[in-house]
């Protein structure tokens, strides 16, 4: 008999950003429990947090050690199940490793972790467990990016040939860190907390993880141009990359946060000897396909006729538009759909198994390590 999954949150305390959505996404399907929570460094604030969120006073906890160890102790039918890691990038790898270690399964936001020396431990402790692992690259989970790739795999466009995806923010377009209160800027534009990139780490592995995803190939070089603009930052908050991959194909890969008034504005183009598709966040229900030889086709979300794997991450009828939560909510209903599935010892199926995993994340690092060292000179992913 299937159950609820139970989550255990480290970071996502007052005042944090992701830890919300985190939360918000998991719950959407009714498939997922938060129970516990190590929600803050600051013990107080923790306890606090877990007040807002209606949980035990046991249950929220001073650090993500005490919450894994105790929780480990617990009856089988009580204790988390997973454990959601919504902290800056520092703060990812420490808890993901001791989670592995004691058995409990794992989600993480965004970049892995801090360097790609401590994503090649994850991996093998993952593969060594068998545990199983999701990362939140949650662009991939909007139905129309499914149906793009669908149709790449299925050759709707032939060999592909050019893919162009951009990431351009706006937000740090000046030294929002210098003020105190900003407390997002402060951790993103810190080498400490945020790794040897800035907005190549933050946005740019997004770009590099939904070129790879949609169109099913690897990057396997790479010639990156970054740049600081505002004065006074540590880290780059701009960046230019050509792509090669292992097809043959080229591409162009920008990621900004100085682009004056943007928003959140990823896209991306991909080009095939049969036609191109275009895709949108910001228009994140509507996919674009275009030919040399016939009128374009649109297509939307939650048409008749569409792939099954843009289907099945679908929840109302077209018309009715499904966004950034929705996207991330996929990550989580899959993830609970393949430890419901374990649970109950039953195949769960591939359709539910499309999320991104381990390997993925370490693909990240590795694109922000080598995007850092190029320096204008062409490397191989």
């Amino acid at each position: 008999m299937r159950r609820k999954i139970r989550m255990g949150m480290v970071g996502g305390g007052r005042g944090a950003f992701i830890g919300g959505v985190h939360r918000m996404a998991a719950a959407l399907d009714g498939h997922i429990d938060l129970v516990c929570g190590a929600f803050s460094s600051d013990s107080e604030k923790s306890r606090l947090s877990g007040q807002d969120l209606y949980l035990p006073e046991d249950r929220v906890y001073d650090s993500y050690s005490q919450m894994i160890l105790t929780e480990k102790e617990l009856p089988v039918g009580v204790r988390m199940d997973f454990v959601s890691i919504v902290t800056p990038n520092h703060m990812h790898f420490g808890p993901a490793k001791m989670a592995l270690e004691n058995g409990f399964h794992v989600v993480c936001d965004k970049p892995l972790c801090l360097t790609k020396k401590e994503a090649e431990e994850l991996v093998v402790l993952v593969n060594k467990t068998g545990l199983i692992f999701a990362l939140t690259h949650n662009y991939t989970g909007y139905p129309m990016v499914k149906q793009a790739k669908a149709m790449i795999r299925k050759g709707a466009l032939g060999h592909i040939r050019k893919v162009v995806v951009e990431y351009p923010q706006g937000w740090l377009s000046t030294l929002l860190e210098a003020d105190a209160n900003a407390k997002q800027a402060i951790w993103r534009t810190d080498p400490n907390q945020s790794g040897a990139a800035g907005s190549m780490g933050d946005i740019g592995t997004h770009a590099e993880n939904l070129a790879e995803y949609i169109t099913g190939l690897k990057i396997s070089e790479m010639c990156a141009d970054l740049s600081i603009f505002v004065p006074g930052r540590k880290l780059d908050d701009d960046g230019n990359v050509l792509l090669r991959f292992e097809n043959g194909a080229k591409g162009v890969l920008h990621a900004s946060q100085i682009c004056n008034g943007e928003e959140n504005n990823l896209n991306i183009r991909v080009y095939g000897e049969k036609g191109g598709i275009a895709w949108r966040q910001m228009e994140p229900n509507t996919l674009t396909v275009i030919y040399q030889d016939k009128p374009s086709t649109i297509y939307r979300t939650g048409w008749a006729g569409l792939e099954r794997e843009a289907m099945a991450h679908t929840r109302i009828p077209a018309g009715h538009p499904e966004g950034y939560l929705e996207a991330f909510a996929n990550i989580y209903r899959n993830f609970a759909f393949c430890i419901q599935a374990r649970l109950s010892g039953e195949e769960v199926d591939p359709l539910y198994t499309d999320f991104p995993s381990i390997e993925d994340g370490l693909r990240g690092m590795n694109f922000v390590e080598k995007v850092v060292a190029s320096k204008g000179e062409w490397i191989k992913m």
